[in-house]
């Protein structure tokens, strides 16, 4: 067998290192621009010192105006359903009348006051009375808000767990 001599090409490893190094710029320059891109969506048409300052949290849309979530304090009447909620849990809340004090049972009927709530803190207050119920904050749209308010004051309230 005859003898050659070694193969040479020229930039070998060189021009292999320079394509690899060129693609990765390339694709750090890709993901540089779709980040840039994710926090332009991210921020809306608000400016950057706005952008830093935060918002109220909002609801679903109604009409083109965003619906304003505000906190509700809510007495539930069973304080030992509500050890079993925690912050995050979606719960209805359903009034049923009291009783009047004059001895008669009215009409009986219970009504849903809010439906799928968001439960947003559970304080744990030590020595309620256990027929006094417990407390729970609610996150509810304002104008449901304004309903919970008025069932408390004629009705005991009870969740249920979405």
């Amino acid at each position: 067998m005859p003898q050659f001599a070694p193969l040479r090409v020229r930039g070998g490893r060189h021009r292999l290192r320079r394509t690899v190094r060129r693609r990765r710029h390339a694709m750090a320059a890709g993901l540089a621009m779709a980040v840039a891109a994710l926090a332009a969506s991210a921020t809306g048409s608000r400016g950057p010192a706005e952008a830093d300052r935060p918002q109220a949290s909002t609801a679903p849309r109604r009409e083109g105006k965003p619906v304003e979530v505000v906190s509700v304090p809510v007495r539930i009447a069973d304080g030992a359903t509500v050890r079993l909620l925690r912050p995050g849990d979606l719960v209805d809340v359903i009034a049923s009348p009291v009783a009047p004090s004059g001895g008669g049972d009215g009409d009986g009927t219970a009504r849903v006051v809010a439906t799928g709530v968001r439960v947003e803190k559970v304080p744990r207050v030590g020595g309620e009375p256990a027929d006094a119920g417990a407390l729970v904050v609610l996150a509810v749209p304002r104008p449901v808000a304004a309903a919970l308010a008025g069932a408390a004051a004629s009705s005991r309230l009870a969740v249920t767990m979405c």
